[in-house]
Protein backbone atom coordinates (compact mmCIF):
# COMPACT_ATOMS: atom_id res chain seq x y z
CA UNK A 1 0.00 0.00 0.00
CA UNK A 2 1.66 3.39 -1.11
CA UNK A 3 2.55 5.65 1.27
CA UNK A 4 1.63 8.33 -0.84
CA UNK A 5 -1.48 6.99 -1.67
CA UNK A 6 -3.66 7.76 1.55
CA UNK A 7 -1.70 11.44 2.42
CA UNK A 8 -3.99 13.67 4.30
CA UNK A 9 -4.73 16.66 1.65
CA UNK A 10 -6.28 20.37 2.29
CA UNK A 11 -8.50 19.60 -0.80
CA UNK A 12 -11.31 17.39 -1.18
CA UNK A 13 -11.17 16.54 -4.37
CA UNK A 14 -7.78 15.87 -4.63
CA UNK A 15 -8.01 14.00 -1.37
CA UNK A 16 -10.57 11.73 -3.44
CA UNK A 17 -8.06 11.65 -6.51
CA UNK A 18 -5.26 10.43 -4.40
CA UNK A 19 -8.05 7.46 -2.37
CA UNK A 20 -9.00 6.06 -5.93
CA UNK A 21 -5.45 3.52 -6.03
CA UNK A 22 -6.00 2.57 -2.46
CA UNK A 23 -9.66 1.89 -2.48
CA UNK A 24 -9.48 0.05 -6.17
CA UNK A 25 -6.87 -1.82 -4.80
CA UNK A 26 -9.03 -2.89 -1.80
CA UNK A 27 -11.85 -3.46 -4.00
CA UNK A 28 -9.76 -6.27 -6.35
CA UNK A 29 -8.13 -8.01 -3.11
CA UNK A 30 -11.82 -7.93 -1.82
CA UNK A 31 -13.02 -10.08 -5.66
CA UNK A 32 -10.17 -11.62 -5.80
CA UNK A 33 -10.64 -13.38 -1.74
CA UNK A 34 -14.24 -13.96 -2.35
CA UNK A 35 -13.56 -15.64 -5.61
CA UNK A 36 -10.66 -17.75 -4.71
CA UNK A 37 -12.30 -18.52 -1.21
CA UNK A 38 -15.21 -20.00 -2.77
CA UNK A 39 -12.72 -22.14 -4.75
CA UNK A 40 -10.83 -23.41 -2.44
CA UNK A 41 -13.99 -24.33 -0.56
CA UNK A 42 -14.85 -26.90 -3.78
CA UNK A 43 -11.27 -28.28 -4.21
CA UNK A 44 -11.22 -29.06 0.12
CA UNK A 45 -12.67 -32.00 1.71
CA UNK A 46 -13.26 -32.03 5.44
CA UNK A 47 -14.18 -28.38 5.64
CA UNK A 48 -16.90 -26.09 6.81
CA UNK A 49 -18.85 -25.02 3.27
CA UNK A 50 -18.36 -21.45 2.72
CA UNK A 51 -21.55 -19.30 4.31
CA UNK A 52 -22.31 -15.72 4.72
CA UNK A 53 -19.55 -14.88 7.61
CA UNK A 54 -16.71 -16.15 5.12
CA UNK A 55 -17.70 -14.05 2.78
CA UNK A 56 -18.10 -10.98 4.62
CA UNK A 57 -14.33 -12.07 5.86
CA UNK A 58 -12.92 -12.01 2.63
CA UNK A 59 -14.40 -8.71 1.65
CA UNK A 60 -13.93 -7.10 4.97
CA UNK A 61 -10.32 -7.43 5.51
CA UNK A 62 -9.64 -5.73 2.31
CA UNK A 63 -11.93 -2.81 2.50
CA UNK A 64 -10.41 -2.59 5.87
CA UNK A 65 -6.55 -1.74 4.57
CA UNK A 66 -8.28 1.32 3.04
CA UNK A 67 -7.85 2.87 6.82
CA UNK A 68 -4.44 1.07 7.33
CA UNK A 69 -2.39 4.38 6.99
CA UNK A 70 -4.57 6.24 9.70
CA UNK A 71 -4.59 3.54 11.81
CA UNK A 72 -2.55 0.72 11.15
CA UNK A 73 -2.47 -0.47 15.05
CA UNK A 74 -6.21 -1.05 14.86
CA UNK A 75 -6.54 -2.33 11.41
CA UNK A 76 -4.04 -4.75 12.23
CA UNK A 77 -5.60 -6.03 15.21
CA UNK A 78 -8.99 -6.35 13.29
CA UNK A 79 -7.36 -8.51 10.45
CA UNK A 80 -5.96 -10.42 13.02
CA UNK A 81 -9.35 -11.19 14.80
CA UNK A 82 -11.03 -11.84 11.60
CA UNK A 83 -8.49 -14.21 10.45
CA UNK A 84 -8.26 -16.03 13.94
CA UNK A 85 -12.10 -16.46 13.39
CA UNK A 86 -11.80 -17.79 9.88
CA UNK A 87 -9.75 -20.35 10.86
CA UNK A 88 -11.61 -21.26 14.20
CA UNK A 89 -14.39 -21.91 11.87
CA UNK A 90 -12.57 -24.47 9.78
CA UNK A 91 -13.11 -22.70 6.08
CA UNK A 92 -11.19 -23.94 3.62
CA UNK A 93 -7.72 -22.74 3.55
CA UNK A 94 -7.52 -19.89 0.28
CA UNK A 95 -6.21 -16.00 -0.63
CA UNK A 96 -7.85 -14.71 2.61
CA UNK A 97 -4.36 -15.06 3.99
CA UNK A 98 -3.15 -12.31 1.40
CA UNK A 99 -5.28 -9.69 3.26
CA UNK A 100 -3.40 -10.52 6.39
CA UNK A 101 0.46 -10.78 4.85
CA UNK A 102 -0.39 -7.13 3.24
CA UNK A 103 -1.78 -5.29 6.61
CA UNK A 104 1.34 -7.30 8.33
CA UNK A 105 3.85 -6.13 5.88
CA UNK A 106 2.37 -2.36 5.59
CA UNK A 107 2.12 -2.28 9.17
CA UNK A 108 6.22 -2.97 10.05
CA UNK A 109 6.71 -0.36 7.16
CA UNK A 110 4.96 1.94 8.94
CA UNK A 111 6.87 1.69 12.08
CA UNK A 112 4.65 -0.13 14.62
CA UNK A 113 6.25 -3.37 14.17
CA UNK A 114 5.31 -4.65 17.75
CA UNK A 115 1.40 -4.35 16.56
CA UNK A 116 2.24 -6.63 13.65
CA UNK A 117 4.33 -9.43 15.42
CA UNK A 118 1.57 -9.65 17.84
CA UNK A 119 -0.88 -9.64 14.84
CA UNK A 120 0.69 -12.70 13.29
CA UNK A 121 1.73 -14.47 16.21
CA UNK A 122 -2.01 -14.56 17.50
CA UNK A 123 -2.82 -15.86 14.05
CA UNK A 124 -0.25 -18.21 13.96
CA UNK A 125 -1.41 -19.66 17.19
CA UNK A 126 -5.07 -19.59 16.29
CA UNK A 127 -3.90 -21.77 13.40
CA UNK A 128 -2.66 -24.24 15.46
CA UNK A 129 -5.49 -24.27 17.80
CA UNK A 130 -7.65 -24.72 14.87
CA UNK A 131 -6.11 -27.79 13.22
CA UNK A 132 -5.23 -29.84 16.78
CA UNK A 133 -8.85 -31.55 16.27
CA UNK A 134 -6.96 -33.04 13.28
CA UNK A 135 -4.15 -34.34 15.01
CA UNK A 136 -5.93 -36.04 17.68
CA UNK A 137 -6.45 -39.28 15.42
CA UNK A 138 -3.46 -39.11 13.42
CA UNK A 139 0.39 -38.08 14.04
CA UNK A 140 1.55 -34.34 14.22
CA UNK A 141 2.47 -33.53 11.12
CA UNK A 142 5.82 -31.47 11.40
CA UNK A 143 5.71 -30.53 7.39
CA UNK A 144 2.46 -28.73 8.08
CA UNK A 145 3.95 -26.86 11.46
CA UNK A 146 7.25 -25.70 9.15
CA UNK A 147 5.43 -24.17 6.41
CA UNK A 148 2.98 -22.24 8.80
CA UNK A 149 5.87 -20.91 10.63
CA UNK A 150 8.27 -20.16 6.97
CA UNK A 151 5.35 -18.39 6.06
CA UNK A 152 4.61 -16.26 8.64
CA UNK A 153 8.80 -15.47 8.62
CA UNK A 154 8.54 -14.49 5.47
CA UNK A 155 6.17 -12.05 5.64
CA UNK A 156 7.91 -10.50 8.59
CA UNK A 157 11.16 -10.43 6.60
CA UNK A 158 9.95 -8.59 3.73
CA UNK A 159 8.25 -6.17 5.83
CA UNK A 160 11.20 -5.35 7.91
CA UNK A 161 13.53 -5.44 4.35
CA UNK A 162 11.08 -3.00 2.95
CA UNK A 163 10.80 -0.76 6.31
CA UNK A 164 14.53 -0.67 6.15
CA UNK A 165 14.77 0.48 2.75
CA UNK A 166 11.91 2.96 3.38
CA UNK A 167 13.72 3.98 6.50
CA UNK A 168 17.15 4.43 4.22
CA UNK A 169 15.72 6.43 1.66
CA UNK A 170 13.90 8.76 4.19
CA UNK A 171 17.23 9.19 6.15
CA UNK A 172 19.32 10.07 2.16
CA UNK A 173 16.02 12.58 1.53
CA UNK A 174 17.12 14.06 4.97
CA UNK A 175 20.54 14.15 4.29
CA UNK A 176 20.24 15.69 0.64
CA UNK A 177 17.80 18.48 2.35
CA UNK A 178 20.14 19.20 5.10
CA UNK A 179 23.36 19.46 2.97
CA UNK A 180 20.78 21.64 0.71
CA UNK A 181 20.03 24.05 4.06
CA UNK A 182 24.48 24.05 4.98
CA UNK A 183 25.02 25.01 1.19
CA UNK A 184 22.19 27.96 1.14
CA UNK A 185 23.89 29.20 4.70
CA UNK A 186 27.28 29.11 3.43
CA UNK A 187 26.01 31.13 0.34
CA UNK A 188 24.30 33.50 2.31
CA UNK A 189 27.22 34.01 4.43
CA UNK A 190 29.86 34.30 1.77
CA UNK A 191 27.43 37.07 0.02
CA UNK A 192 27.46 39.00 3.31
CA UNK A 193 31.03 38.83 3.29
CA UNK A 194 30.82 40.05 -0.05
CA UNK A 195 28.82 42.62 0.34
CA UNK A 196 30.41 43.76 3.81
CA UNK A 197 33.60 44.31 1.76
CA UNK A 198 32.78 46.14 -0.78
CA UNK A 199 30.03 48.54 1.26
CA UNK A 200 33.09 48.95 3.74
CA UNK A 201 36.12 49.66 1.50
CA UNK A 202 34.22 52.25 -0.54
CA UNK A 203 32.30 53.76 1.28
CA UNK A 204 35.11 54.38 3.59
CA UNK A 205 37.39 55.97 0.94
CA UNK A 206 33.96 58.01 -0.13
CA UNK A 207 34.23 59.49 3.33
CA UNK A 208 37.68 59.98 3.40
CA UNK A 209 37.70 62.17 0.34
CA UNK A 210 33.84 63.71 1.42
CA UNK A 211 36.02 64.99 4.83
CA UNK A 212 38.53 66.30 2.39
CA UNK A 213 36.43 68.01 -0.11
CA UNK A 214 34.68 70.04 2.31
CA UNK A 215 37.29 70.90 4.32
CA UNK A 216 39.83 72.54 1.60
CA UNK A 217 36.08 73.33 -1.00
CA UNK A 218 36.62 76.91 0.03
CA UNK A 219 40.11 77.37 0.00
CA UNK A 220 41.19 75.27 -2.82
CA UNK A 221 38.76 74.55 -4.85
CA UNK A 222 41.22 72.45 -7.77
CA UNK A 223 42.17 70.53 -4.71
CA UNK A 224 38.72 69.84 -3.93
CA UNK A 225 38.01 68.44 -7.51
CA UNK A 226 40.46 66.09 -7.29
CA UNK A 227 39.12 64.61 -3.95
CA UNK A 228 35.35 64.44 -6.00
CA UNK A 229 36.89 62.71 -8.96
CA UNK A 230 37.52 60.14 -6.21
CA UNK A 231 34.72 59.66 -4.75
CA UNK A 232 33.04 59.41 -7.86
CA UNK A 233 35.09 56.82 -9.08
CA UNK A 234 34.88 55.07 -5.96
CA UNK A 235 31.24 55.28 -5.67
CA UNK A 236 31.22 53.90 -9.58
CA UNK A 237 33.25 50.90 -8.73
CA UNK A 238 30.96 49.88 -5.51
CA UNK A 239 27.73 50.61 -7.86
CA UNK A 240 29.05 47.96 -10.28
CA UNK A 241 30.60 45.09 -7.88
CA UNK A 242 27.14 45.79 -5.72
CA UNK A 243 25.45 45.05 -9.14
CA UNK A 244 26.82 42.02 -9.72
CA UNK A 245 26.42 40.85 -6.50
CA UNK A 246 22.68 41.47 -6.95
CA UNK A 247 22.91 39.62 -9.84
CA UNK A 248 24.15 36.72 -8.81
CA UNK A 249 20.70 36.85 -5.97
CA UNK A 250 18.48 37.48 -8.36
CA UNK A 251 20.28 34.43 -10.71
CA UNK A 252 20.55 37.60 -13.83
CA UNK A 253 23.22 37.11 -15.94
CA UNK A 254 25.56 40.06 -15.65
CA UNK A 255 27.49 41.65 -17.97
CA UNK A 256 31.51 41.33 -16.88
CA UNK A 257 33.01 44.29 -15.52
CA UNK A 258 34.87 47.01 -17.43
CA UNK A 259 37.66 47.38 -14.58
CA UNK A 260 39.31 44.35 -13.52
CA UNK A 261 37.63 42.76 -10.55
CA UNK A 262 38.11 39.63 -8.41
CA UNK A 263 41.28 38.77 -8.42
CA UNK A 264 45.08 40.20 -7.66
CA UNK A 265 45.18 42.13 -10.80
CA UNK A 266 42.99 44.45 -8.55
CA UNK A 267 45.65 45.91 -6.34
CA UNK A 268 47.11 48.08 -8.82
CA UNK A 269 43.54 50.41 -8.42
CA UNK A 270 43.47 49.44 -5.02
CA UNK A 271 46.64 51.39 -4.26
CA UNK A 272 45.74 53.92 -6.64
CA UNK A 273 42.02 54.89 -4.94
CA UNK A 274 44.19 54.67 -1.40
CA UNK A 275 46.56 57.09 -2.68
CA UNK A 276 43.51 59.36 -3.42
CA UNK A 277 42.28 59.03 0.18
CA UNK A 278 45.57 59.79 1.71
CA UNK A 279 47.25 56.71 2.24
CA UNK A 280 50.21 56.00 0.41
CA UNK A 281 50.53 52.12 -0.15
CA UNK A 282 53.28 49.97 -1.52
CA UNK A 283 52.94 46.85 -3.15
CA UNK A 284 55.77 43.90 -3.16
CA UNK A 285 56.17 40.96 -4.21
CA UNK A 286 58.44 38.01 -3.30
CA UNK A 287 58.69 34.38 -5.60
CA UNK A 288 57.52 33.74 -8.82
CA UNK A 289 54.22 35.43 -9.52
CA UNK A 290 51.61 33.14 -11.39
CA UNK A 291 48.11 32.84 -11.65
CA UNK A 292 46.03 31.26 -9.01
CA UNK A 293 42.37 29.78 -8.69
CA UNK A 294 39.83 32.36 -8.88
CA UNK A 295 38.38 31.77 -5.00
CA UNK A 296 42.16 32.07 -3.73
CA UNK A 297 42.40 35.34 -5.72
CA UNK A 298 38.92 36.72 -4.09
CA UNK A 299 39.73 35.77 -0.84
CA UNK A 300 43.56 37.19 -1.37
CA UNK A 301 41.73 40.20 -2.55
CA UNK A 302 39.06 40.65 -0.54
CA UNK A 303 41.25 40.15 2.55
CA UNK A 304 43.95 42.89 1.51
CA UNK A 305 40.49 45.51 1.06
CA UNK A 306 39.48 44.83 4.33
CA UNK A 307 43.03 45.74 5.56
CA UNK A 308 43.50 48.53 4.28
CA UNK A 309 39.60 49.94 4.92
CA UNK A 310 40.96 49.40 8.35
CA UNK A 311 43.87 51.03 8.07
CA UNK A 312 41.96 54.13 6.37
CA UNK A 313 39.23 54.06 8.79
CA UNK A 314 40.85 53.53 12.59
CA UNK A 315 44.87 53.58 12.31
CA UNK A 316 45.43 57.33 11.22
CA UNK A 317 48.43 56.11 9.40
CA UNK A 318 49.80 57.98 6.29
CA UNK A 319 51.78 54.86 4.71
CA UNK A 320 50.45 51.04 4.29
CA UNK A 321 52.78 47.79 2.60
CA UNK A 322 50.81 45.50 0.61
CA UNK A 323 53.22 42.25 0.62
CA UNK A 324 52.47 38.51 -1.34
CA UNK A 325 54.67 36.01 -1.34
CA UNK A 326 54.44 32.99 -3.55
CA UNK A 327 55.00 30.07 -2.27
CA UNK A 328 54.77 26.59 -3.65
CA UNK A 329 52.10 25.48 -2.10
CA UNK A 330 50.79 28.86 -0.75
CA UNK A 331 50.14 32.29 -0.87
CA UNK A 332 51.66 34.64 2.01
CA UNK A 333 49.84 37.72 2.65
CA UNK A 334 51.32 40.95 4.96
CA UNK A 335 49.49 44.04 5.26
CA UNK A 336 51.24 46.29 7.67
CA UNK A 337 50.48 50.16 8.48
CA UNK A 338 52.41 53.07 10.59
CA UNK A 339 49.60 54.03 12.53
CA UNK A 340 48.42 53.96 16.08
CA UNK A 341 48.64 50.52 16.27
CA UNK A 342 46.10 48.49 18.18
CA UNK A 343 43.60 49.77 20.79
CA UNK A 344 45.25 48.75 23.91
CA UNK A 345 42.30 49.97 26.24
CA UNK A 346 40.57 46.46 24.60
CA UNK A 347 42.92 44.78 22.68
CA UNK A 348 40.34 42.18 22.12
CA UNK A 349 38.09 44.05 20.22
CA UNK A 350 40.94 45.14 17.96
CA UNK A 351 41.59 41.77 16.86
CA UNK A 352 37.90 40.47 16.47
CA UNK A 353 35.80 43.38 14.66
CA UNK A 354 33.56 42.60 12.09
CA UNK A 355 35.75 42.45 9.34
CA UNK A 356 38.66 40.73 10.72
CA UNK A 357 35.97 37.61 11.25
CA UNK A 358 35.58 37.90 7.85
CA UNK A 359 39.09 37.92 6.64
CA UNK A 360 39.85 35.15 8.96
CA UNK A 361 36.48 33.07 7.70
CA UNK A 362 37.28 33.56 4.23
CA UNK A 363 40.86 31.98 5.01
CA UNK A 364 40.05 29.22 6.89
CA UNK A 365 37.26 28.30 4.48
CA UNK A 366 40.42 27.71 1.93
CA UNK A 367 42.46 25.87 4.87
CA UNK A 368 44.70 28.77 5.94
CA UNK A 369 45.16 30.84 8.53
CA UNK A 370 44.71 34.60 9.45
CA UNK A 371 46.87 36.54 12.42
CA UNK A 372 45.66 39.95 13.26
CA UNK A 373 48.57 41.36 15.95
CA UNK A 374 51.22 44.74 16.27
CA UNK A 375 53.64 45.53 13.80
CA UNK A 376 57.37 45.41 14.14
CA UNK A 377 57.70 49.13 13.40
CA UNK A 378 54.15 50.44 15.43
CA UNK A 379 51.10 50.53 13.61
CA UNK A 380 49.04 47.14 13.33
CA UNK A 381 50.22 43.73 11.27
CA UNK A 382 47.63 41.40 8.93
CA UNK A 383 49.30 37.92 8.18
CA UNK A 384 47.42 35.55 6.00
CA UNK A 385 48.68 32.19 4.59
CA UNK A 386 46.17 30.67 1.75
CA UNK A 387 47.36 27.27 0.29
CA UNK A 388 47.79 26.76 -3.28
CA UNK A 389 47.99 23.51 -4.94
CA UNK A 390 48.46 22.17 -7.97
CA UNK A 391 45.87 20.35 -8.62
CA UNK A 392 43.07 23.76 -7.99
CA UNK A 393 45.06 25.25 -10.50
CA UNK A 394 44.24 22.47 -13.45
CA UNK A 395 40.78 22.24 -12.36
CA UNK A 396 40.43 25.75 -12.55
CA UNK A 397 41.71 25.87 -16.18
Amino acid sequence: MSGAACSPTVSGVKSLEVRWPVVLGAVVLAFFQTGGTIGASRNQTGDRGIDALAIAIAVLGPLSLILLRRWPREVMAFVSAITVVYLLRDYAYGPVFACLAIATISTVVLGHRVAAWLGLGTVLVGSFVAVLPAFRDQPWSWGWFSGVLAWGLLVLAVGELLRSRRERALAAREAREEAGRRRANEERLQIARELHDVVAHHISLINVQAGVALHIVDRHPEQAQTALTAIKDASKEALVELRSLVGVLRDVGESAPRTPGGGLASLDDLVERSAHAGLTVHKTEHGEARPLPSAVELAALRIVQEAITNVVRHSGATSATIALRYDADSLAITVSDSGRGLDHANPQASTNGTGIVGMRERAEALGGSLQVGPGDGGGVRVHAVLPVSSTDIEEER
